[in-house]
């Protein structure tokens, strides 16, 4: 097996950190072991010892190490930040969304759903969608509570929240 790709070197005031966060006992069980793998690890066990004594899968110790030499300390606290997406449904978008919700349903229809309002906004030649799901819809309708959007669309039980 060749050398380990992400080596923990903790400081003196790192390893003091951890050695407290673990005595206090008021933290998630998550973060630690995620504090007991960076201490073992630092005293130069292998990943599967290091398992068997923190009661965790490899994989877990070696993740630890990874995000610590990426993010340090910070790795044991919090997850990475989430990915963040572009929003498919800008200013103008959102502003024909609301219109079409306000407006009267198509033919068949007693009031628009989530699913034929998407539709209609993919339809729509003024704006450029190849496609659009409802979640991004009711999302967006959401975010405005003042258009009582939940009502247009006839859900009248969360509308009163």
């Amino acid at each position: 097996m060749g050398a380990k790709k992400y080596i923990v070197n903790l400081s003196d005031e790192d390893r003091e950190t951890l050695e407290s966060f673990i005595s206090t006992g008021e933290r998630t069980s998550r973060s630690n072991t995620r504090a007991r793998i960076l201490l073992k690890a630092d005293d130069g066990l292998t990943d599967a010892t290091i398992s068997e004594h923190v009661d965790c899968h490899p994989q877990t110790v070696f993740n630890t190490r990874k995000d610590y030499t990426g993010r340090g300390l910070a790795a044991i606290h919090h997850r990475k930040p989430d990915r963040e997406y572009d929003r498919k449904i800008d200013g103008l978008a959102e502003a024909r969304l609301i219109k079409l919700a306000c407006s009267d349903p198509p033919e068949g229809n007693s009031r628009w759903t989530l699913h034929l309002l998407a539709d209609e906004l993919v339809a729509l030649d003024e704006i450029d969608f190849e496609s659009i799901s409802h979640e991004a819809v009711r999302q967006r309708l959401k975010k405005r509570p003042e258009t009582s959007s939940l009502q247009l669309l006839g859900d009248t039980a969360r509308a009163g929240r």
